[in-house]
């Protein structure tokens, strides 16, 4: 198998070549790289080629970190080994826990050659305090950029990367999500770098791909055959004159969003896209008592529980993502919500009602949901009137609220995606949003009579 390298990559592979030291040494025209694109664009599996050349090669320590990553061993050392095997470097390293070192190296010291794997934040909390010692290392990668909440955490450890022997890079690995993001705002916005361009720049490398980068049989039939289809749409979008575009089929319009954000990597403008505009990350407080609201899933959709805090007063809902798995049993779920909740109430979706009643007959506070035509977009429509307050640590629910878009804005209709919290969050705050707007409707109506 002859392993061919999109071309937009080649600077990351050059960046190799730089080396400290000696009469000829000059300094790589970048230290950061930040890869974008959609589905099946390859940046993920390309940085890993580069990485695993980095720490043969070229002797480079790599720290390999995602924002939330719980279990090492069963998928992204698994994956990195398959790149060292696909260029004939894996004999050359030992696999540990959390570890790949170099096997020459008797004692692995801060210049060992060797690639890390760490979770800046898990289900204990925000771990960014346990990557102090990062002095030795050279190369910092962030998978999965658009989990981390911050331009600060992550500006924190980079700043910390500073090996003397080689030169340093920090790799930024993304699927775009909204404007706002700090990623968008940082390296595009305020360098005036247009989406999807490719080049270097004040010291950052821009690399974009599609999956119309790679070759075709990196891409399986199947998942091609639904990129085709959605295209189709996406094009007929666009040469509809715009002002008839409202009137086109939901289908057309649904396809063209998951093609232009999901499969060509684009970033969504928030104030067009998304269905929630006013949010901001930030300690949850409650202050009034704590609401809960719960949307049940399985294999696939995860079953997730918010805590949610509404505070009239300032117009703010604070919430905060407490549960997001999937393949939790009944008892699972109950030993959660009792956790979580204790005796306190979740609303929770109606059309479960099954597991509702098994869940109450165990203990749980738990009650369905009002749900019925119009109930989705009524539910939006409360929430709307709140800034809501994420509690930094909701890493899903931060990725959703970036991702959830409108199919119909129009008629107030959403695109079924990217919903499992935020539909617990409807559920958790739509009685006492629908009760507090009838009561200023009976206050409004008193004043006018």
């Amino acid at each position: 198998m002859v392993l061919e390298i999109p071309n937009k990559f080649e600077p990351l592979f050059e960046w190799l070549q730089y080396k400290r030291g000696g009469k000829d040494e000059s300094k790589p025209p970048f230290s950061v790289a930040i890869l974008t694109g959609g589905r099946n664009s390859f940046k993920s599996f390309t940085a890993s080629v580069m990485l695993a050349e980095a720490v043969s090669s070229f002797s480079h320590r790599i720290l390999y970190t995602r924002y939330t990553m719980t279990s090492t061993e069963d998928s992204v050392i698994p994956e990195f080994k398959e790149k060292l095997d696909l260029l004939n470097y894996g004999d050359r390293f030992n696999i540990n826990k959390d570890r790949i070192i170099y096997k020459e190296e008797k004692e692995e010291s801060e210049t060992t050659p060797k690639v890390v794997f760490k979770g800046i934040k898990t289900s204990a909390g925000n771990q960014t305090a346990n990557l102090k010692s990062l002095k030795g290392f050279s190369i910092f990668v962030l998978e999965e950029a658009e989990e981390m909440p911050s331009f600060s955490e992550w500006d924190k450890i980079r700043k910390s990367i500073r090996a003397k022997d080689v030169f340093n890079l920090c790799i930024l690995i993304l699927n775009p999500t909204t404007k706002e993001h700090w990623v968008h705002k940082e390296f595009f916005e305020e360098r005036g770098i247009p989406d999807g361009w490719n080049g270097i720049k004040d010291g950052v490398c821009y690399i974009h791909t599609t999956y119309k980068d790679g070759q075709r049989d990196w891409t399986a039939d199947h998942i091609m055959e639904d990129f085709e289809k959605t295209e189709e749409a996406y094009h007929q979008y666009l040469s509809t004159p715009t002002k008839e575009r409202d009137s086109l089929p939901e289908k057309i319009k649904k396809w063209h969003n998951y093609f232009a954000h999901s499969v060509l990597g684009g970033w969504l403008d928030k104030a067009e896209g998304v269905v929630f505009t006013d949010w901001v990350i930030g300690p949850y407080q409650e202050i009034n008592s704590t609401l809960h609201g719960q949307d049940f899933g399985f294999s696939v959709d995860p079953t997730t529980l918010v805590s949610a805090s509404i505070d009239k007063a300032c117009k703010k809902i604070h919430l905060r993502e407490e549960l997001y798995k999937t393949h939790l049993t009944t008892t699972d779920i109950y030993e959660a919500n009792k956790r979580v909740a204790g005796t306190r109430k979740v609303y929770a979706d109606s059309e479960e009602p099954r597991l509702i009643e098994e869940l109450r007959k165990r203990g749980n506070n738990i009650e369905a949901v009002e749900k019925g035509p119009g109930s989705v977009s009524a539910g939006i429509a409360l929430m709307q009137d709140y800034q809501l307050v994420i509690d930094p640590g909701s890493i899903n629910l931060i990725k959703e609220l970036n991702n959830y878009v409108w199919s119909d804005k129009k008629s107030g209709v959403p695109v079924d995606a990217y919903n499992h919290l935020i539909d617990a969050c409807r559920y958790a705050c739509y009685k006492e949003l629908k009760t507090s707007r009838n009561v200023d409707l009976k206050k409004i109506g008193r004043m006018l009579g």
